[in-house]
């Protein structure tokens, strides 16, 4: 297991290998972990997850306030500093009405994006008069058009299953978001996973057991463990809580045949 010290040199070297510029880097725990994100330059997907030891990413009352310890959540604004854009789902904006800011460290904040596939979000939300970052929401081509206050509102084509992920990246592409977070809830993780999308999976784990609750990653049902992704994974102290580094991008995982992975509306 690697233990992560982040120095200060160490997140400013971070920081400006995300602009391109290449520093010194040791190497180091830290480095080994946020390189990959910091210095991707075509598109690069992390999706991340914040649970208990008993995988649960809330009380079944939607209580999700410190799952993670306060490592655990310096390591997310951290990872939401180098990226682009940071993806949650419009059912983790109407449970935990987040600001996906960079609050607790030094950097950038990512442009927010929303998949709100039937256009359920009314313009309330905190994230749309917080002053923060931009604020990008996708919605079907079907769904009713509802005007959001100080955000870009992108049609996808509709299907009855919902957005296709791979429309949603392409999207972010053509407005230079490349490097992507994809940071809840767990349907929404699961269809960038399901995709092949997904070039890293985070997993921090904290040190308490909820009993019950949602899971962090809602995938299709397998029947034997033979279907199960196995990705190679680093193992990372971070004090507070134990992360697990899966490199999906590195997996040997054959992707089901006749299944259509599409991003539904509620997340």
């Amino acid at each position: 297991m690697h233990s992560i010290d982040m120095t200060e040199a160490s997140w400013n070297r971070l920081l400006a290998l995300r602009q391109g510029i290449a520093l010194f880097q040791p190497q180091n725990a830290a480095y080994r972990l946020y390189a990959p994100i910091a210095g991707a330059r075509g598109r690069f997907v992390l999706a991340q997850v914040g649970q208990s030891l008993d995988g649960r990413v809330a009380t079944p009352a939607g209580d999700a306030r410190d799952i993670s310890g306060p490592d655990g959540l310096a390591h997310l604004h951290r990872c939401r500093a180098l990226v682009d854009a940071v993806i949650v789902g419009v059912g983790t904006v109407k449970a935990d009405d987040p600001k996906l800011s960079v609050r607790m460290v030094r950097g950038p904040a990512p442009v927010r994006v929303v998949i709100d596939c039937h256009s359920t979000l009314t313009g309330d939300e905190g994230l749309f008069h917080d002053g923060g970052a931009p604020v990008i929401v996708f919605r079907s081509a079907t769904a009713p058009s509802r005007r959001l206050p100080r955000a870009e509102v992108i049609t996808l084509p509709h299907t009855p299953s919902g957005l296709d992920p791979q429309d949603i990246l392409d999207a972010l592409a053509r407005r230079n978001l490349m490097r992507i977070l994809v940071e809840g809830g767990a349907r929404t993780i699961a269809r960038f996973i399901d995709a092949g999308l997904v070039d890293r999976l985070h997993v921090t784990i904290s040190p308490l057991i909820i009993g019950s609750g949602p899971a962090g990653i809602a995938l299709p049902p397998i029947e034997r463990l033979s279907a199960a992704h196995r990705p190679k994974t680093d193992i990372y102290s971070l004090g507070s809580d134990i992360l697990f580094d899966c490199h999906f991008g590195e997996e040997k995982v054959s992707v089901r045949e006749s299944e259509q992975v599409l991003v539904a509306h509620p997340a």
